[in-house]
């Protein structure tokens, strides 16, 4: 197992939030998310969601320009495009369960 580091400001922050956390494991893609909480504060949750992926997006494609000096637009473009792709025609399916609380 080879967990990422936890963002020093994450490390920092007493009320910091893990929203989501993604693991390539058994052939296939696992991952915990934490649903609900914008709903619980009133917001729309998936618009939330679109907007905290976005957010992740410009994240990658910053890491990409620095690790390979690929251009961060070209990069988000490419990402989006794929990802509209896979919605509209998957290549797996997602399943599973979901769990409430933290167990």
């Amino acid at each position: 197992m080879r967990p990422l580091v936890i963002p020093p400001a994450a490390q920092r922050d007493d009320g910091s939030i893990q929203m989501l956390s993604a693991w390539i494991a058994e052939k296939g893609v696992h991952c915990t998310l934490n649903v609900g909480m914008w709903h619980a504060q009133g917001r729309p949750e998936a618009s939330a969601w679109g907007i905290l992926l976005a957010d992740v997006v410009r994240h990658l494609a910053g890491a990409i320009r620095e690790d390979r000096g690929v251009d961060p637009e070209a990069t988000a473009r490419e990402v989006v495009r794929a990802l509209i792709a896979e919605l509209e025609s998957p290549t797996s399916s997602a399943h599973g369960r979901f769990h409430v609380g933290n167990s």
